[in-house]
Order: structure tokens, then sequence, then C-alpha cells
């Protein structure tokens, strides 16, 4: 999966919105205003950090080579995704939406509201 098919995924999702809050050169996706994906696009190779349930974070690290603790992430909560790496693109998507998932349970009561209202 290269970077624009990357964007393109993450923009169709519901209620998500593409950020730089770090600077021009690391790319973001909010949905509700939370963080699921972070990339950096002056990176040599493209990865990608994206938040992984605790109890699947060492399943996912000991039997992929491509995904490594979160580079400046809290290492229990993220991962880091190399997506040139031999990862098919049903496995890039499932941990994609694995992410996004997180978020969207764990937004408080009233964005949550706001996200089921939305089309």
């Amino acid at each position: 999966m290269d970077i624009e098919s990357f964007r393109a995924y993450c923009l169709a999702k519901k209620g998500v919105e593409e950020t730089f809050p770090f600077g021009e050169e690391t790319l973001v996706f909010k949905v509700m205003g939370k963080i699921f994906a972070i990339t950096g696009l002056d990176s040599i190779r493209f990865t990608v950090n994206l938040k992984c349930d605790p109890d699947r974070v060492e399943e996912l690290r000991e039997a992929h080579e491509e995904i490594r603790p979160g580079w400046h992430m809290n290492k229990h909560h993220w991962n880091t995704v190399d997506f040139e790496g031999s990862l098919n693109i049903s496995m890039l998507k499932e941990l994609i939406d694995h992410s996004y998932d997180l978020i969207v349970k764990s937004l408080p009561k009233k964005v949550k509201a706001i996200y089921d209202s939305m089309d």
C-alpha cells in the first residue's frame, strides 16, 4: 500500500480528518479529533504509527518483523508498521481499521453521539 492509497483509505472513514499538528512533514489522521494514524512524509521508508490493543501488541510484533514498538509513542498502545515490508494489503487495512475502531470506542459519550449521527 502506497502513501496515496493509505491516505484515501483513511479519509474514506467516517469522521476522519487529516492534519499536520507537528509540522508539514508529519501527516496525522484523526477521527473526531483523536489520532489513530501518524506517518512521516520525509522518512526513507513508508511507516505508520497505529494504535493497538495492548493484549495484541506483543503478538503482532513477534509474528511480523514489519511491526515494531511505536516510535515516539506509548510502546504498550502503539505500533510502528512498515508499509513497504511483506505485509499484504488486507493485513495493513486490518491494522488501520483496528486503530480507528479503538479510538472510536474510546470517544466520550457526547462526541460518540455526534459520530453516531454522521452519515
